[in-house]
């Protein structure tokens, strides 16, 4: 089972939704980095369960401890431990699970590949584990913070509500503001609406993250498997309940021509936008090309699915392949997208952290 994500900047998690704790050990950040404790713990409280009345209600305090890799307030360039609890089992409620198959969920896939599982909260594959890449990521963060590259995620969509805004004529200070974290504050009290809705029905809604990153150096990224954009794909595709990415124009540019797609090169200053080199008129590519960041805005986009696990019966089967009916219980999201941002940014940056320091061995 691969538990490691990153070549250079490396992050192993490990733990399960309901054993004593989570956490992460990263390898390959540089000596010297200011360590922030305080930003990491932040980007934990933004994705924690029990922050507002739209999310589980699980309560967790998701309070990271620190136990290696750090001294005097700055990285040693060994390896860093993160540890957070698990302060909120209640295994209990999962007790209906441990020989049946939740619809849509990875209970009946996970059983099937190693033939034991555990079905306390879906144990390993549960999105409690995001947790521990969240306190990498904001790692990540500081790294890429020290070099000017910063990143930017909100709720795009929720169902059928949809942002219909580029993000540049969007004020991204509002995204904190409400609960549902979508810069449009009209918007996102309908999207509120609609999840307390769903919730109460015991039904779930799917939607979208969006995000940007901003003062990424051109030259990130390798031309064939390890293009930046797939790279970002496979990140974001490894976050629960994620079924799609596009970057850039993504399908909508499958409509256009390549005369209205191309963007066209600008000498450096031409433009809204400074890089190291050339801008461009427009930005379709979304940031990338050929596989290798440009220098421009990186943008895209991950949809995610509504949550399996809903408070409905719902028609299933058991491991002896009995028909059953599987009963909701639990504590669950209605709707993962206000969580979702932080564990996009997280991944974002574990990305880039990894392909910055990459760079630096593709030259002399």
């Amino acid at each position: 089972m691969s538990n490691t994500f990153g070549t250079i900047f490396r992050v192993t998690t490990f733990g399960e939704s309901h054993g004593p704790a989570i956490g992460c050990i990263v390898d390959g950040c540089p000596a010297g980095l200011e360590f922030d404790l305080e930003y990491i713990q932040h980007e934990l409280d933004r994705r924690r369960p029990g922050q507002s009345n739209i999310v589980t209600q699980r309560k967790e305090s998701d309070t990271v401890q620190v136990l290696s890799g750090v001294f005097q307030g700055k990285t040693l360039g060994t390896p860093i431990a993160f540890l957070i609890k698990n302060e909120d089992q209640k295994a209990a409620d999962y007790d209906h699970l441990s020989d049946v198959f939740r619809p849509g969920h990875g209970d009946y896939t996970w059983f099937v590949k190693y033939g034991h599982r555990d079905h306390r909260g879906g144990g390993r594959s549960s999105a409690r584990e995001t947790a521990a890449r969240v306190a990498a990521g904001a790692l990540a963060k500081l790294l890429l913070k020290s070099q000017g590259v910063e990143i930017q995620g909100y709720v795009s969509q929720v169902g059928d509500l949809t942002v219909n805004k580029p993000y540049t004529e969007l004020d991204m200070e509002n995204i904190e503001t409400n609960e549902v974290r979508c810069p449009d504050p009209q918007l996102a009290q309908q999207m509120i609406e609609r999840i307390k809705e769903v919730r109460k029905a015991g039904d779930s809604l799917g939607g979208v993250v969006s995000a940007i990153i901003k003062g990424c150096p051109p030259g990130l990224g390798q031309p064939v498997f390890d293009r930046l954009e797939a790279d970002l794909a496979k990140a974001m595709l490894s976050i629960n309940a994620s079924k799609g990415f596009d970057i850039g124009s993504g399908f909508a540019g499958t409509r256009m021509l390549g005369s209205q797609h191309n963007d066209i090169l600008l000498a450096n200053g031409s433009s809204g936008t400074e890089s190291a080199g050339f801008n461009t008129q427009t930005n379709h590519s979304g940031g990338t090309l050929g596989g290798i960041s440009n220098g421009m805005d990186i943008y895209f986009r991950v949809a995610f699915k509504p949550v399996s696990t809903i408070m409905q019966d719902q028609e299933s089967v058991n491991s002896a392949g009995e028909k059953v009916v599987v009963k909701g219980k639990g504590r669950h999201d209605p709707c993962v997208l206000p969580r979702a941002v932080p564990i996009v940014e997280a991944m974002t940056a574990l990305v880039l952290a990894d392909h910055l320091l990459r760079a630096r061995l593709d030259q002399l």
